[in-house]
């Protein structure tokens, strides 16, 4: 490992050849090959109904139309899953912001690693320490606010995988928003999608009728109306409320696909523009090396193993992976060699290795997450999600 360190610190800081980790492997449904799958549902712009997301691309020099499986924000965030779900087995540990409170009894945590936004979410811009500090009056938090492109010593030190999967700042005005681009990028698509087709619709073991009736804050009643007035918003039919029946109808079907690939990018280009102020030469060239090194542990945490569930109807088993330095080319090709990377174990090694090294160049790597509180609005907004508010309308099956 310390070998393969040497060689991820000098790619970082683009003193090597290397420009870049790749990863690509190909995976089929778990029901065999051109068993259909389902990729997730979009409104299409052309029609304003529901549907997939297909494009042309160049697939071994053909073009050919491919959809959607899993978009990058996507695979960020089951990196993301998989780094929290490590560090709260205590066999790892990243650096990272917790908001934790309690509503109708029921334990309530979010972390940088969950929110949409990462350390830059709401939740934690309306967070406070226990002390009642704002959070962006907190060590970390004012840290975070003082940061710019041309230091991301606080993002190292409080949030790294920040550095990873980017952030953007959007949540504060400020003439300057912090801005970070993603360094790891993965993506997962389904080549020459053929479209299928499914009937859905609701049972009902009892028959109900489908008559309407009037929704009140405390239930529903009958009301002698035959027909439902759609200026009235209390009134529903009973099979909206989950009782009676839906007659079948034709819906999306999922798609039968020649081949499932994914393809995922460590960029050492962009590794190489973190810029950590006025520290040391030894101190940037070993932070780079350990945000390089939490992308692939991530990678490795969220995509080693043998099989991949991205959603209902979407379960995959891997056929083949390969993880691969890629070069300078020559010849008109990048050079490509293979990286010796395959396990979590393995990954876990490596980030040791790193976090080691960074500490020695003087990076600080807490030992435990910045815990925080909501502030009372935030506490108020949680408190009122876990209420009932009424019923809802029912969906078919």
């Amino acid at each position: 490992m310390e070998a393969l360190y040497e060689r991820l610190r000098a790619a970082a800081g683009l003193q090597s050849g290397d420009g870049a980790v790749r990863v690509v492997a190909e995976y089929e449904p778990v029901g065999g090959p051109g068993s259909p799958i389902f990729p997730p549902t979009v409104k299409v712009k052309a029609t304003d109904a529901a549907g997939y997301l297909v494009e042309p691309r160049w697939v071994d020099g053909q073009q050919v139309d491919v959809v959607l499986l899993d978009q990058r924000q996507s695979q960020a965030n089951r990196c993301e899953t998989a780094l929290l779900a490590a560090i709260e087995r205590e066999g790892t540990f990243i650096p990272h912001l917790a908001l934790s409170t309690q509503a109708a009894g029921v334990d309530v945590r979010v972390t940088s690693l969950e929110a949409p936004h990462r350390s830059r979410d709401a939740y934690f811009r309306d967070a406070m320490d226990a002390d009642n500090q704002p959070f962006d009056k907190t060590e970390a938090g004012a840290g975070l606010q003082a940061a710019s492109a041309g230091d991301l010593r606080a993002y190292l030190r409080w949030v790294p995988s920040d550095l990873v999967y980017g952030v953007w700042d959007s949540h504060r005005k400020r003439r300057i928003q912090v801005k970070i681009p993603r360094a790891y990028s993965s993506e997962m698509v389904g080549v020459a999608p053929l479209a299928g087709k499914r009937a859905a619709g609701r049972m009902d073991p009892l028959n109900l009728p489908g008559e309407v009736v009037q929704v009140t804050s405390s239930g529903w009643q009958f009301t002698d109306s035959a027909k439902k007035n759609t200026k009235d918003k209390s009134q529903a039919k009973l099979s909206e409320l989950g009782h009676g029946m839906i007659p079948p109808s034709e819906g999306l079907g999922g798609v039968a696909v020649k081949a499932v690939q994914r393809t995922a990018t460590l960029s050492m280009a962009q590794l190489a523009g973190l810029r950590f102020g006025d520290a040391s030469p030894e101190f940037c060239a070993a932070g780079r090396a350990l945000v390089g090194a939490v992308a692939l542990l991530g990678d490795r945490l969220a995509f080693a193993a043998p099989a991949i569930r991205l959603r209902s109807g979407c379960d995959l088993v891997l056929v083949s992976e390969r993880i691969e330095w890629v070069g300078r080319g020559l010849d008109g090709r990048p050079a490509t060699e293979p990286l010796e990377l395959a396990s979590p174990e393995q990954a876990r090694a490596l980030f040791e290795v790193a976090v080691a090294r960074a500490e020695a160049a003087g990076v600080e790597w807490p030992k435990k997450a910045v815990e925080l509180q909501p502030a009372p609005g935030l506490q108020e907004a949680i408190r009122r999600s876990f209420e009932v508010t009424g019923i809802g309308e029912s969906e078919s099956e």
